[in-house]
């Protein structure tokens, strides 16, 4: 029942945005982080950005620093990550999780710590 809803993919041009929305059905995000991950073609699955329960830390894989912002509504029940001057080799399927686990600056990227997934949206970035 608990579950993680994911929109806002899409097809858009390098150097365009795309914001993802990320809301939580079946239990409050309050008590969790939220990270988003993404998989690219090929690849294996990859942090890309995580934000704490209280919105006091943050922090992005380094090929989106400067480009990508991760924020929170806990009294939507939601999660963002807005992606900004969007390269070709951003081109993934994105996912958000929720982990209750504390925070961690170096554990973050671990995916067995998160409890729920999305179901993944496709951003394509291409001309």
């Amino acid at each position: 029942q608990a579950q993680l809803v994911q929109s806002g993919g899409g097809l858009v041009q390098p150097g365009g945005s795309l914001n993802l929305s990320c809301v939580a059905s079946g239990f409050s995000v309050t008590a969790y982080s939220f990270g988003w991950f993404r998989q690219a073609p090929g690849k294996e699955r990859e942090g890309v950005a995580c934000i704490s329960k209280d919105s006091w830390y943050t922090i992005y894989t380094d090929s989106v620093e400067g480009r990508f912002t991760i924020s929170r509504d806990n009294a939507k029940n939601m999660g963002y990550l807005q992606m900004n001057d969007l390269k070709p080799e951003d081109t993934a399927v994105y996912y958000c999780a929720a982990t209750v686990l504390s925070w961690s600056g170096s554990r973050w990227r671990e995916e067995r710590r998160y409890d729920f997934w999305s179901q993944g949206t496709q951003v394509t970035v291409s001309s």
